[in-house]
């Protein structure tokens, strides 16, 4: 029996291994296109990166964070809320101690309890009017923020070497099994080979 055909399954190992490392290499690199036998070869990222930046751009405007979803909670109520104290503070610090500097007769005549139904009026009118603030800022901003194309711009700049690094950061070790399910599957190969083989002689 030739012993030498026992190496078969190694070979194929390797090469199942290599295999699968150039193509997980070929997800990046290489970077600029490159010709090589009359065939322009580039990286599947660096090649599709202007596309990929354009459908994120569509995803997150639209799904992740659209302009509707911003201008309900910053006019929620719980978000009002959240905020009242802060006012209710800032109004007291100035009918209190600002407004004597400012308007310093029209503060000789007010008193804590002119202060507090001032304050309480004030207070009133900031609840209803803050809704309608912030739903008019929203459509304000959404007219000035295009929010798809500065995803766009983010995404399309982005270095891909940096690229590489967040995605080998996330996902070595899933690169790892792919190489090694490669070289399994290579190795599988050999061992049917030397079957098939053996049982043709």
């Amino acid at each position: 029996m030739n012993y030498w055909i026992f190496i078969i399954p190694v070979i194929s190992a390797f090469i199942g291994w290599v295999t699968n490392w150039v193509a997980i290499k070929m997800l990046f690199h290489p970077r600029e296109p490159k010709k090589i036998l009359g065939i322009t070869i580039q990286g599947i990222f660096p090649k599709r990166q202007q596309q990929f930046a354009e459908k994120l751009g569509k995803l997150v405007s639209d799904e992740f964070l659209s302009f509707e979803d911003i201008e309900q909670k910053i006019s929620s109520p719980d978000n009002l809320k959240k905020i009242m104290p802060m006012i209710e503070n800032h109004i007291d610090d100035f009918l209190r101690n600002r407004l004597s500097v400012e308007m310093p007769v029209i503060s000789m005549f007010i008193g804590d309890k002119t202060i507090t139904k001032l304050k309480s009026a004030f207070m009133t009118e900031i609840e209803l009017l803050f809704p309608i603030v912030m739903k008019q800022y929203a459509a304000n901003l959404k007219t000035e923020l295009d929010l798809e194309h500065i995803v766009i711009q983010k995404v399309a700049g982005f270095s891909s070497d940096k690229l590489e690094e967040v995605l080998y950061q996330i996902m070595s070790k899933e690169f790892r099994f792919v190489e090694i399910i490669g070289a399994v599957i290579g190795f599988i190969i050999g061992l049917v080979q030397i079957l098939i083989t053996q049982l043709t002689m």
